[in-house]
């Protein structure tokens, strides 16, 4: 096959003006218009709202080109979009070729016949979105989601672009990604279907073939695997009506979630061949494993458990969301560091989420780089679909046909999922009513028997699930704790306090989240100093969720004092972010033999907003992300506080016992310890040990309580593997006083090491070099008084030890009020 990308310096122009402006494929109307200066930025201020004329006018996209020889001379020649963003008619040299009405599917013409040796033309004219779906909402009007423009059910465009509780009205439109010419000889690869089968110490990895085009004796495929090492193995046969290849790999190496072992990852290649001419040819990355999702009657109902390689995985991760609001401008490096940070913080799920897109192919290169397993979202959220057009439905076929096949061979892929929170909203959300009871119908249709068909079909190797929350039974309790996946946001959205967590026992919790405000390096980009202020206009169209700012305050206030300044209430709300989240992953994680995951909502921003989000828009780690790093660890140290007792347990995701010890005191503030001691400890694989129940009644007392702090640490030999730190009264009512820290630096190699130690204890320590952005091996912890804690990080390109030190700033809830 040859090739000629058609990406690069196009011209674009507004339906019914005269002016042609160079534009950028891919890319989109937003971004080219931004380049040139002819909007201003829709991230900054209320900029939001200044550019929403952008998606309501028509627009056209014109490239003018000469066919490389090579592809001309081919007998078949096809043009070949991968995305098209979304309404788009499509001509060359004056001639139609089609309309496209989906962003997540490709496009092919046969265009053979229209291409000439001169100058070419290819004219894509880009109708309106918002046009298109504010004219079916006012024809029906069907729920959705009450911060998005009304009707994007109605195209197969991401959802969220459309606006969400986190997210900007701002639908791109555009080519997003590749277009180019595609020449051969006629046939060529229509499908690869990988496989593998696991037995007996080996693997047999299968390829099943489609061909298109008209095939003839002379055609024959290979299949040519290639280990880590470079060990090789090849197989070969004759193009049939159903062409299968099979090789069989001794002694393999297999994938694993990170956190259970190693993520070697073979090369396969997939060649069609006419005599001894490769004519078109396909390459894989491929993991070799097994994994399922072992739903087993249990004492508390059924059990929702990933398993890969017959060990029972804890789902630890986040759920994804577009990392971008324009996806064209994610960068390679920016979209590694996130999935990387993911890694990082020992998480190995994420759940991309219904209300954004199939993601692109270096997203899921890079989850099964890290070892991390996805949760894939089919494109559907909290919204009602006409899911009883049938051309809306044959369009949705093709999409379901088209991403599963590209994407069913991936070692990182756990679960296909119908859709986000449907299930729930016509079970909770008051979507059965008369009006709506055909939609129902088609509802119940589709999710639970000709979506599931589909997937089924198209990669039996994957478990379908059909909603999210859901309890597989149709519209009853689809947050139920006896099976399934669960939901919950009673914390939030219902303003319960973090203690309430405890109450719930999900087999498997699948969202759940707190806000908070991004760091104030993050708020500067879009925020004047004058608006430093919660309440104040920029700061709420910055923040998409209905009263998410006093939501914030609110139970900011039950947990730390009033803050002194805009900066101390921009850290008091990320520390409580941290804490909330960590409360609840603690009491998950200590119920492991119940609870088999958590994904707390949500790992990234699509632009600088209020969020749950633990990194955000310009990659900057919150405390909740420092947070995860610990929560998530695979040996995790918790207390189960209810004072005066202070429960203490291991959790280890460890595949071997782990043997180690806990040293424990009682202690004020400022280092007067009152009880101490010492319990060996012994903590089984994959399972929570507890360690000991302090009953400290006899020592707390009503005056005393607000001086006291319980430290538990839990050690290996001479290392302390984790530190933990439980009060008796909150931390608002706690006798803090300076607790004086000092920082003594320095340099090893391109890191900088930072000795700290307190005179008393340092709740919630925060740091930060003035002027860098940098991810300290550890942030945002207590630091009792007298003990000695040491973090690193890189040291920013050029800096000296001295500007370090000058630069480097510490901060502790004390310094909050």
């Amino acid at each position: 096959m040859n090739y000629q990308s058609l990406t690069g310096e196009w011209r674009f122009r507004q339906v019914g003006t005269d002016e042609w402006l160079p534009a950028t494929v891919p890319g989109g109307v937003h971004t080219d218009l931004l380049a040139l200066g002819r909007i201003p930025d829709p991230f900054v201020a209320d900029n939001e709202k200044k550019v929403q004329w952008v998606a309501e006018t028509d627009w056209e996209y014109r490239y003018h080109f000469a066919v490389a020889a090579e592809v001309l001379a081919q007998p078949c020649v096809w043009l070949v979009g991968d995305g098209l963003d979304t309404l788009a008619a499509v001509a060359l040299n004056g001639r139609s070729l089609g309309h496209t009405n989906n962003m997540f599917r490709q496009y092919r013409w046969e265009v053979k016949d229209l291409l000439q040796a001169g100058e070419n033309e290819l004219l894509i004219t880009f109708p309106s979105p918002v046009q298109y779906i504010s004219a079916k909402q006012a024809e029906r009007p069907l729920p959705g989601v009450s911060q998005a423009i009304p009707g994007g059910p109605y195209l197969r465009k991401a959802p969220c672009q459309f606006g969400w509780d986190w997210g900007p009205q701002l639908p791109p439109i555009g080519i997003w990604k590749d277009i180019r010419l595609e020449g051969g000889p006629g046939p060529r690869l229509d499908d690869v279907h990988l496989r593998q089968q696991h037995a007996n110490g080996q693997v047999v990895v299968s390829a099943a073939l489609s061909v298109a085009g008209e095939t003839s004796a002379s055609l024959s495929a290979q299949l040519q695997v290639t280990a880590p090492d470079g060990e090789e193995w090849l197989a070969e046969t004759a193009v049939s009506a159903h062409t299968a290849l099979n090789i069989t790999i001794a002694n393999p190496q297999l994938w694993w979630p990170n956190g259970y072992g190693d993520q070697p990852l073979y090369r396969v290649a997939v060649a069609l061949r006419e005599g001894e001419e490769v004519i078109d040819q396909r390459g894989y990355q491929l993991g070799l494993r097994t994994l399922e999702l072992r739903q087993d009657p249990d004492e508390w109902g059924r059990s929702f458990e990933f398993v890969a390689n017959g060990v029972p995985i804890f789902a630890k991760g986040s759920n994804w969301i577009p990392a971008d609001s324009f996806p064209t401008r994610i960068s390679d490096e920016y979209l590694e560091a996130l999935i990387r940070g993911a890694a990082e913080t020992h998480q190995n799920m994420l759940r991309v989420w219904g209300g954004g897109f199939f993601e692109e192919e270096r997203f899921y290169d890079l989850c099964d780089k890290y070892g991390i397993l996805v949760w894939q979202d089919y494109i559907f959220s909290c919204s009602v679909y006409p899911l009883d057009d049938p051309e809306f439905l044959d369009n949705v076929r093709l999409e379901v046909q088209e991403n599963v096949r590209r994407l069913r061979h991936r070692a990182s892929l756990a679960l296909w999922c119908g859709n986000n929170e449907m299930e729930w909203g016509w079970a909770d959300w008051g979507w059965t009513r008369p009006d709506l009871a055909d939609m129902k119908a088609a509802y119940d249709r589709f999710f639970h028997h000709t979506l599931a068909g589909w997937s089924t079909t198209l990669d039996p190797d994957t478990p379908y699930w059909p909603s999210s929350p859901s309890s597989d039974t149709p519209f009853e309790n689809p947050n139920g704790q006896v099976q399934g996946d669960a939901h919950y946001w009673d914390v939030w959205h219902g303003r319960k306090p973090f203690t309430a967590y405890r109450s719930q026992f999900p087999r498997f919790m699948s969202e759940f989240g707190f806000q908070a405000l991004p760091p104030l390096a993050t708020i500067r980009t879009y925020a004047a100093e004058a608006d430093w202020n919660m309440t104040s206009y920029i700061m709420e169209r910055h923040q998409k969720n209905d009263s998410g700012n006093s939501l914030m305050v609110g139970q900011m206030l039950d947990t730390f004092r009033l803050p002194k300044d805009f900066s101390s209430l921009v850290y008091l709300s990320m520390v409580l972010q941290a804490e909330g989240i960590r409360y609840g992953v603690e009491h998950w994680r200590r119920s492991r033999d119940r609870v088999a995951g958590t994904l707390y909502w949500q790992l990234n921003d699509c632009w600088p907003v209020a969020s749950w989000s633990s990194i955000d828009y310009f990659g900057r780690w919150k405390a909740l992300h420092y947070a995860a790093r610990r929560f998530y660890a695979p040996l995790l140290l918790s207390v189960e506080d209810a004072p005066p007792r202070q429960g203490v347990y291991v959790t280890s995701d460890l595949r071997d016992t782990w043997q180690g010890s806990l040293r424990w005191s009682l202690e004020t503030l400022d280092g007067e310890q009152l009880a101490a001691g010492e319990k060996a400890v012994q903590a089984g694989p994959l399972a929570t040990t507890p360690v000991h129940v302090f009953d400290f009644a006899d020592q707390i007392t009503d005056d005393s309580r607000r001086n006291i702090v319980f430290v538990a640490e839990l050690w290996q030999g001479d290392g302390r593997v984790a530190r933990q730190t439980a009060f008796f009264a909150p931390s608002k009512h706690l006798l803090l006083s300076d607790p004086q820290v000092r920082a003594t630096c320095r340099q090893d190699g391109d890191q900088l090491q930072v000795a700290l130690n307190g005179r008393s204890l340092a709740r919630l320590v925060e740091l930060s070099l003035d002027g860098a952005d940098v991810v300290f091996s550890d942030n945002y912890f207590d630091l009792p008084a007298g003990r000695t804690t040491t973090v690193t990080c890189q040291l920013p390109p050029e800096w000296s030890l001295p500007q370090a030190e000058a630069a480097l700033c510490i901060r502790s809830v004390y310094d909050s009020f």
